[in-house]
């Protein structure tokens, strides 16, 4: 059966005296873990949770993070987990959307149950603490209202839940977009939809039981989900609660570390690290990285300071549990060797199961190297949105999830993603791709990074805004840019007003939120830099 469950029951058969969870607070092997996972069943089973039923975590990147996940899967409930950096009311309606029964809560962010919106929720919260979290309560007011409801009380008090073999179209978990485009979806991945990317994954990069995964990307996020084919074999699971480059690699040195996921930004801050060379990160196999491609420059010192171990890049969404393609370790080594640098622009090739098509606006496919939408096919793809029958209606048809992605096929089967067709920009009746403009602008010294959206123009319809980070040290004007950019884009494709900031927003995963900086620009009053036509 291709289901989460019967994968823990596999694990429980073949792998029970291998490590499962290496954390600073202790060591599981794979029968210790399915313990307290049945025990933690057991207890969501006490307070009410059934089979079916969805609970919500709010939670750091944890090793009882993971165990409430494997709990679901094992007990047949289905964990929704949430994103920390929302605030009160977004978390109630994820919560209200996705009818949880309860939430297990991290000792940090049970402030956010103060306010009014999550009332409804306060007498069915469980209490997450470490050791930290516990050793920070002593300083705390004795009279502060903890949940009733305590993590380990609740493991140690109950009886362990049998395992619930689903069934392969079985809801196993319940994931929330971004809301990089709007306000966030609730898509429901089945036990199928799981196992099969991470036996695609697994297949394509080489996964093995001696491996020990380390969750860096939010395990609130799909991205978090490359775990699953490091469970399908047995392998080791480490944490990382917050990163730093400091705490990535101590990590990485402690636990035997041999695969991570990481966002470019991230790689790049740990290259930047003075004392890199003093980590041992001999066990260390390969880093995965996705949400955007990283510069030619960056992948070489990737390669130079971490010589033997695998660069992969991977594409995928929510909705696709999440890989699509990948682009491997040799390819990134080719790319760089023969001086085909556009390469590395790709987002790989489809893995094997994903039938991946380029249609233009007609709904027909397009000839290689031309444009449309990227819209797929696979086992891994979710069967539709929570609730929402009219963005189910839009996005699934005929059998293809359409990705709102823009992109092109090469001859060799590479995929080069343009852009959100949300991002794309139609200024005087011309298309405008966001990340066109932006490739021009990162072609400045002095630009560190930068976004390029449409505002409303009375003229134009839109008209081009740039937000501008300089590099450290460094600085530019927008007159200055808008001579460099004429030199490599069309006039009509060059931003005429520019905002320098300190940071872009962003989200978990470091992906920047354009939706943000359209709802701070679109207002005339906001502080820019304009050059004339």
């Amino acid at each position: 059966m291709l289901t989460m469950s019967s994968a823990l029951d596999r694990c429980r058969r073949y792998y029970a005296d291998r490590p499962a969870v290496i954390d600073r607070e202790g060591r599981w092997t794979w029968a210790g873990h399915l313990d307290r996972i049945a025990r933690l069943a057991g207890g969501l089973q006490a307070l009410g949770v059934k089979r079916g039923d969805a609970f919500a975590t709010l939670s750091r990147n944890t090793f009882r993070n993971f165990e409430l996940l494997h709990a679901g899967y094992w007990m047949g409930a289905v964990p929704a987990p949430v994103n920390i950096r929302l605030a009160a009311p977004e978390i109630a309606y994820i919560l209200d959307n996705a009818g949880a029964e309860v939430v297990a809560v991290d000792a940090p962010f049970l402030g956010l149950f103060d306010h009014e919106a999550l009332a409804p929720w306060r007498d069915r919260t469980i209490r997450i603490a470490g050791a930290q979290d516990d050793a920070a309560d002593a300083d705390a007011d004795p009279g502060a209202a903890w949940p009733e409801h305590d993590y380990e009380t609740l493991i140690a008090g109950a009886e362990p839940a049998g395992l619930h073999e689903a069934q392969e179209t079985d809801p196993a978990i319940l994931l929330y977009t971004g809301g990089t485009t709007g306000r966030s979806k609730g898509v429901p991945l089945s036990h199928r939809n799981a196992v099969s990317n991470g036996m695609q994954v697994g297949h394509t990069v080489g996964i093995y039981s001696d491996d020990v995964y380390l969750h860096v990307a939010p395990m609130f996020h799909s991205a978090d989900l490359l775990g699953t084919g490091f469970t399908l074999m047995g392998s080791g699971h480490a944490f990382l609660p917050a990163f730093t480059p400091a705490d990535l690699l101590g990590a990485i040195q402690d636990r035997g570390v041999t695969w991570t996921m990481l966002a470019p930004t991230m790689i790049i801050m740990t290259l930047q690290q003075e004392d890199l060379s003093r980590y041992d990160l001999s066990s260390l196999r390969a880093f995965l990285y996705g949400s955007a491609p990283m510069a030619a420059e960056w992948v070489e010192r990737t390669l130079k300071a971490f010589d033997g171990v695998e660069l992969i890049q991977g594409y995928g969404l929510t909705e696709t549990s999440p890989i699509l393609s990948l682009m491997s370790h040799r390819e990134h080594v080719e790319a760089i060797a023969s001086g085909n640098r556009e390469r590395l622009k790709a987002a790989g090739r489809p893995i094997i199961g994903v039938d991946m098509r380029i249609l233009g606006p007609d709904g027909r496919e397009v000839p290689n190297g031309e444009s449309g939408e990227v819209v797929v096919r696979a086992p891994n793809v979710t069967a539709g949105y929570l609730n929402l029958p009219e963005e189910n209606a839009r996005a699934f048809r005929d059998g293809w999830f359409h990705t709102g992605d823009v992109g092109r096929m090469d001859d060799n089967g590479f995929m080069y993603l343009i852009d959100r067709k949300k991002d794309m920009i139609i200024t005087g009746g011309e298309n405008v791709y966001s990340l066109e403009v932006e490739a021009a602008l990162y072609q400045h010294p002095a630009v560190g990074e930068c976004a390029v959206i449409g505002i409303p123009d009375s003229k134009y319809g839109e008209a081009l805004f740039a937000a501008i980070v300089p590099q450290p040290g460094q600085s530019v004007g927008a007159e200055e840019l808008v001579a460099h950019c004429r030199e490599r884009i069309g006039g009509y494709k060059i931003p005429r007003q520019y905002a320098f900031l300190p940071e872009l927003p962003k989200s978990a995963m470091g992906k920047i939120l354009k939706t943000a900086l359209r709802e701070t620009y679109s207002d005339p009053a906001a502080e820019r830099e304009t050059v004339a036509r």
